[in-house]
């Protein structure tokens, strides 16, 4: 790896988040305080989401990227400025985060500016704003307070697009009024930055609930507590710290309002470019419901060839059954866990299970289908055409292909062999499994080839294209990406009384 940045997500080691940097005439170290929130966020699990993780070589963190261009900037689009309105537990970090995954993807330059992270590491651990920082007649220290921690978040915004070559910006704040956000757009447009607004708007309660459960109350303020008092009190300190909040309906400003986790959108303008209408599309098939993805591989069979498409074996068969059994007793457990916290007893997570259409994938499948979960088959999920490199070994790639092997050993991710696929056409054919992804609103079970499973991970997990064809998933193993506001979470679940292969080891 020639960056250092990564490890493989299961070798995964701790790395330490360099902290922002703000640029106030001359670019300087924000306070500890950034380093000190964003280290205790990155020790949480060894399978860390890179999604911000600083971009030393951004070509590595384009796995999807069609093109380059010597500006840095795709898509003939200018400097694009993304401001999120809304107020906490709405799901605007996760929208923020979401929405830089999907465009760094694509190869746009794209950061996220969290504006709670200044506000923190201004303050001090442990430290809170005054009780009318939000207000609209907040006294004059408070709007002190304020003005000085939005400065350091913009000066590194303006750093971002104009000096390091960015495209998009994103900044992640509550911007509760009108007035506000109309000054945010002017003050944008002065430095030649194109302004699009993102609105998460909720007034279904149990929607609020579920996002305060899952995201808020884990943190050491509610420790102790029971979940409905501490979902309660959250909501009512938003209420009485916030009281002031206008939903957008600027007729002369760019903006996407999602209602209700994406029941219903509102688009108003955002017609100057093929990367803004890419953003509203994409951001039409997200949600901010929280949702689990899973990833197994597809079982033994008797016939691995490519063109043969061969079914399972035996030991394909007995590892399906396995696989499923594992799943279950693993969702089940889950399951006691939410009650325990608080959760409904009745308010049962359904699965959806995807595979392509090769034989042993769909059956691998069949115990789930006994149990009554519908398969949807689809064929971008097909594994990657190894061309004329099947089944050589790596001194027969070397000796028949010298020069291909060369190319191989320098980029894995973007050569190909003769008459067959690279990992990065593979990710570009499965950019719409990418956008039916994040609109699923189930629990996710994707049972697929190994090559498959390495791109959707690389996207759920931000891997850069120096890592994705190493990574590893062996059959005794599922994966489970467990998504939060900031990032996602990587686990193991190990299927008992299996090996590597997937056969079975008593």
């Amino acid at each position: 790896m020639r960056s250092g940045r990564y490890r493989h997500p299961y070798l995964l080691e701790s790395t330490i988040e360099e902290g922002m940097e703000s640029a106030a005439d001359t670019v300087q170290t924000l306070e500890n305080g950034a380093r000190n929130i964003l280290r205790t966020r990155r020790q949480s699990n060894v399978n860390i989401d890179a999604i911000h993780e600083p971009l030393v070589d951004d070509s590595e963190m384009a796995p999807a990227q069609l093109y380059a261009t010597e500006s840095g900037r795709l898509f003939h689009s200018g400097k694009i400025a993304i401001v999120t309105v809304g107020l906490p537990a709405r799901g605007k970090t996760h929208v923020t985060v979401a929405l830089s995954r999907y465009l760094r993807w694509l190869g746009v330059k794209t950061r996220a500016f969290h504006l709670g992270d200044y506000r923190r590491a201004h303050l001090g651990h442990g430290k809170d704003v005054p009780h009318d920082y939000f207000h609209v007649d907040a006294s004059a220290e408070s709007v002190k307070l304020r003005q000085t921690i939005l400065q350091k978040c913009r000066l590194d915004l303006y750093y971002f697009l104009d000096y390091e070559k960015g495209q998009v910006a994103i900044y992640d704040a509550v911007n509760p009024l009108a007035e506000g956000r109309r000054q945010l757009a002017r003050e944008f447009a002065k430095h030649d930055i194109q302004t699009i607004f993102i609105e998460s708007f909720v007034d279904d309660q149990s929607i609020i609930e579920e996002n305060v459960r899952s995201v808020k109350i884990s943190s050491p303020d509610y420790a102790g507590w029971n979940a409905d008092e501490a979902v309660s009190h959250y909501i009512q300190r938003v209420n009485a710290k916030i009281p002031h909040f206008e939903t957008m309906a600027e007729k002369d400003l760019n903006y996407i309002k999602m209602i209700n986790a994406g029941k219903r959108y509102e688009v108003n303008n955002c017609r100057f470019g093929y990367l803004p209408n890419r953003i509203v599309f994409y951001l039409m098939n997200l949600h901010i419901k929280s949702r689990k993805t899973y990833f197994a591989r597809a079982g033994i069979s008797g016939n691995t060839s490519y063109k043969a498409d061969g079914p399972l074996s035996e030991a394909g068969v007995e590892y399906s059954k396995r696989l499923v059994d594992t799943l279950m007793a693993h969702r089940e457990q889950e399951h006691q866990q939410f009650i325990a916290q608080g959760g409904s007893e009745t308010e049962v997570r359904n699965l959806t299970v995807w595979t392509s259409t090769r034989r042993r994938t769909v059956q691998t499948t069949e115990p789930l289908q006994t149990l009554g979960f519908a398969l949807r088959e689809k064929t971008q999920l097909s594994q990657l055409n190894p061309g004329d490199s099947e089944k050589l070994t790596d001194d027969e790639l070397r000796k028949n292909f010298p020069d291909h092997w060369e190319e191989h050993q320098l980029d894995s991710y973007h050569h190909r062999y003769p008459r067959g696929e690279s990992y990065h056409d593979l990710a570009v054919r499965m950019e719409p499994i990418i956008l039916e992804l994040e609109r699923e609103k189930q629990d996710l079970l994707i049972i697929a080839h190994e090559s498959v499973l390495r791109v959707l991970y690389g996207y759920l997990m931000a891997c850069s294209t120096q890592d994705i064809p190493s990574l590893i998933f062996p059959r005794n193993e599922i994966v489970e990406i467990i998504p939060e506001s900031y990032n996602n979470k990587s686990k193991r679940i190990k299927i008992p009384h299996t090996n590597a292969k997937g056969e079975y080891v008593p």
